[in-house]
């Protein structure tokens, strides 16, 4: 049974259904039409719509709000000029109908021309008898083109109109991030708490800003705040918690992710949270309780393996830490953070191939961090592929252009591959640049480092009035 304002939509709606079912014409005015048709797109049932529009027009062929659902179609299946040239033909006859310039705007936006969509909803805002839904959407349109100043007036109007319209009060406050205006945000939220002092939302907003602030008392206090107008609001309990976190209030934070997994359907996120605070607490057993909870309440959660990977590798417990990680790739093969923890697991067990994949693959997938580089380098020094090792660090140094750690390292494999020119012309730079690492060839390349040439060019270096 579908639900319904009313027992006549209901009935409409079933109506309309045995008719597709049965093949039967049956006869709906064209306000039961838009009634169906308003029905299904609420739900998401796009082709049912789709259909109840084009019946509906077969009926009422002059209906103007059929046609310009049937612009809305055009619309969501990315036929624009189709959609302009129906609301063409519709704006001589019903210049006073803003549903025209709304669905005009519609179109120009999807253009990118958002400049010109304004213009359009601003002759639409003119006429409406729904302003609050007009600004809305001028304020996602000054959204679009990053005018958030604008952007924010605009959906402030648009709160005015209606206090309870929750969406605009966050794009307001998304606003006020986005500028860093903090303090302002406070300050206007205040002002709306004085009107609705038991919104919810809003409490639970300046606790947000007060928590960006660093201010975690305040933020605390606006969490209770919300908690007090909700006590069956999640977001509230989470946001305190992770403060009470930041405070090094474990229990008191673990005491309140927990009651977010009476509310509903534990979250991942929740779950994840009490292990690590566990952990913070010394309760190893509770901990991987927790975190392994955690990976069976959402398995795609990169942090939950990670967290179980971690706690294993902290305790030198490897091989544990390997069989976890290798758990995590096999689920996401694309996630630079597994291979990361993949080659620094299979490093710390003398798995040095392994290593070496993990650190390759972390590159291949964006991780251009320095240490990953000079990780791989080393292993590859290690495994006897010098000329491997040599063009890493070659890449790396296109990202790192003045590194003295790659330099060494450039130096002391030219010098073993008896390149000795090379390795001069590596070893100067990296004095140059960092005279005191020069301990990386004594660490790495032991026999280079011993050789009386390589001492020298270091002494003279080092003391260059010598």
């Amino acid at each position: 049974m579908h639900s319904s304002p009313n027992e006549y939509n209901n009935f409409s709606l079933t109506r309309f259904e045995s008719m597709l079912k049965t093949n039967n014409v049956l006869f709906f005015d064209s306000a039961e039409f838009e009634e169906i048709i308003q029905h299904y797109l609420e739900n998401g049932k796009i082709a049912l719509a789709k259909k109840a529009v084009k019946l509906g027009l077969e009926q009422h062929p002059t209906s103007t709000n059929l046609k310009l659902f049937q612009v809305e179609m055009f619309i969501f299946e990315n036929e624009l000029d189709t959609a302009e040239e129906l609301l063409d033909t519709l704006e001589p006859l019903e210049q006073s109908n803003e549903e025209i310039y709304i669905q005009k705007a519609n179109i120009l936006s999807r253009r990118d021309k958002h400049k010109e969509a304004i213009k359009l909803l601003q002759k639409a805002l003119e006429i409406t008898n729904d302003e609050a839904d007009v600004l809305s959407l001028i304020g996602m349109e000054y959204l679009f083109i990053e005018d958030f100043e604008n952007a924010k007036y605009n959906f402030m109007k648009c709160l005015e109109q209606d206090e309870e319209d929750y969406s605009a009060l966050y794009n307001i406050i998304y606003c006020f991030d986005y500028l860093e205006q903090h303090e302002a945000a406070i300050d206007y939220l205040n002002d709306f708490l004085n009107k609705n002092p038991y919104c919810e939302v809003a409490w639970h907003q300046v606790g947000k800003q007060y928590t960006n602030l660093q201010e975690f008392p305040k933020a605390l206090a606006a969490f209770d705040f919300a908690i007090i107008s909700d006590d069956s609001f999640i977001g509230a309990y989470l946001e305190k918690g992770k403060v009470l976190e930041k405070l090094g209030r474990y229990e008191d934070a673990i005491e309140s992710y927990t009651i977010t997994l009476g509310l509903d359907d534990p979250t991942s996120f929740a779950l994840l949270r009490i292990g690590k605070c566990y952990e913070k607490l010394g309760n190893s057993e509770m901990a991987l309780q927790f975190y392994h909870k955690c990976v069976e309440e959402d398995g795609l959660l990169d942090k939950g393996w990670i967290a179980i990977t971690d706690f294993y590798f902290k305790r030198k417990n490897y091989q544990k830490a390997l069989y976890y990680i290798d758990k995590a790739i096999n689920i996401d093969s694309e996630n630079v953070l597994y291979w990361k923890r993949y080659a620094k697991i299979n490093n710390k067990l003398n798995l040095f191939e392994e290593a070496e994949h993990g650190f390759r693959r972390s590159i291949e997938l964006g991780n251009y961090e320095l240490e990953t580089w000079l990780a791989r380098a080393d292993i590859l020094l290690q495994l006897g592929e010098f000329e491997a090792a040599i063009n890493n660090l070659h890449q790396a140094a296109e990202f790192y252009v003045e590194s003295a750690e790659i330099e060494y390292r450039l130096a002391g494999v030219h010098y073993l591959l008896n390149e000795d020119g090379k390795g001069e012309y590596h070893l100067k730079n990296a004095l140059k640049f960092e005279p005191e690492y020069a301990m990386i060839i004594e660490e790495i390349f032991p026999a280079i480092y011993g050789r009386k040439s390589v001492q020298q060019l270091i002494k003279n270096q080092q003391n260059p009035s010598l």
